[in-house]
């Protein structure tokens, strides 16, 4: 079975160039790496980007959609392979069951949604694959700063910031999403 690394990203169309070509290079690269390309599937913004990307070099684009935006056409032409769940929740529990890794693009209050689950759900050993955020132009600035200030204000151990990597660059952050993981238990605690 081929490594297959999950994008989550934006749908907006609506947004700075930079973030496009990112999303069209991470997806290139996934491809040439000969890994499969895992997200939501979508026609538009940075996923169309993604899937673009990964299949300009011949890779495979495996969507996943709730029925309801198959409904409504939401899905890209060029899809490898698309898996129709029924609820936004099966969706998000597919994709990260189809992959090995994840890559968190500039996005809306989804993509955030995604990013922060599927940290979660590494924290928990549900997720046992590498998370990285893509930050393009510094997007991700606040967030990053906002998860260390949850360590310095004792809500989350310090070791918890090794639950994801951050990169600068797509090659970057794909050569990241390929590395093995080193699995360990992560401190719980009750506050």
């Amino acid at each position: 079975m081929n490594q297959a690394i999950c994008i989550y990203g934006a749908s907006s169309e609506n947004i700075p160039q930079a973030y496009k070509d990112a999303a069209f290079e991470c997806g290139r690269l996934i491809a040439l790496a000969g890994a499969d390309l895992v997200c939501g599937g979508g026609k538009a913004g940075l996923m169309r980007c993604a899937i673009d990307g990964a299949l300009s070099q011949g890779g495979q684009a495996i969507g996943v959609l709730p029925d309801f935006m198959v409904q409504k056409g939401w899905q890209h032409p060029g899809l490898s392979q698309m898996i129709c769940e029924p609820s936004m929740h099966a969706r998000k529990s597919r994709m990260a069951s189809l992959s090995s890794a994840a890559i968190a693009l500039p996005g809306g209050i989804g993509t955030l949604e995604e990013l922060t689950e599927i940290i979660t759900w590494r924290k928990l050993n549900l997720f046992r694959g590498q998370v990285v955020i893509l930050n393009t132009d510094g997007f991700f600035d606040p967030l990053i700063q906002m998860l260390e200030r949850t360590v310095e204000q004792g809500f989350m151990h310090r070791e918890h910031l090794a639950l994801w990597q951050v990169a600068a660059t797509p090659a970057q952050a794909v050569s990241m999403a390929l590395e093995p993981v080193t699995q360990h238990e992560f401190t719980q605690t009750i506050s």
